[in-house]
């Protein structure tokens, strides 16, 4: 039995991923998930996954984003003993900051392939659209938890790649809209 690796995060309706929270990210619509009303239960998914999380993974860039933040934030205060991946070809161990828990470098998407060999549970991916790209194109990921903002962005990083591929199918596990327009879509890839 393989772990199974769960991309999640916030999209656009057109399927951009990248700065959801802030220009500083690079996209100059960034702040797009702040700019949508907030509704409590159109983020209840990130709550409820929390509990399915044994591990997480993450690129080079959405870890260097994410670690110096989450590291002290209350709000992920559950993350910091989970066992942390990191795949990059370029970080050393000297680069992983201290204080947020067992963290691994990874170098290839064969060593991802390799961990979902391991024992445990579920391995969650946070940002890291160019690595949720390679993975997906690899056949390596198994459950897209999407929520999805009622906004169009034009250009941006994309989930999905654009590549000639076999086609992949997807079986809806769970769907809710909310009133601000959001909404969740919980899809497990069919093999």
């Amino acid at each position: 039995m393989t772990r199974e690796l769960v991309y999640t995060g916030f999209m656009s309706l057109d399927g951009v991923v990248d700065s959801p929270g802030g220009k500083v990210e690079g996209h100059r619509s960034g702040g797009w998930v702040l700019e949508t009303e907030f509704v409590p239960e159109a983020f209840a998914l990130k709550g409820e996954e929390i509990a399915d999380t044994t591990a997480l993974l993450f690129g080079r860039r959405s870890y260097e984003a994410f670690a110096p933040i989450w590291r002290d934030s209350t709000d992920h205060a559950a993350y910091k003993d989970f066992p942390k991946y990191v795949v990059s070809t370029g970080l050393g161990a000297d680069d992983l900051i201290e204080g947020w828990g067992p963290i691994t470098l990874l170098r290839s998407v064969d060593d991802v392939a390799a961990l979902k060999q391991t024992e445990g549970g579920a391995i969650f991916i946070h940002g890291s659209a160019e690595l949720a790209r390679a993975l997906a194109d690899a056949d390596l990921i198994d459950r897209y938890n999407l929520l999805v903002f009622p906004v169009l962005l034009g250009a941006g990083k994309s989930l999905f790649s654009h590549i000639d591929r076999d086609k992949q199918q997807l079986r809806l596990r769970e769907s809710e809209s909310y009133a601000n327009g959001v909404t969740k879509l919980v899809y497990d890839v069919v093999r």
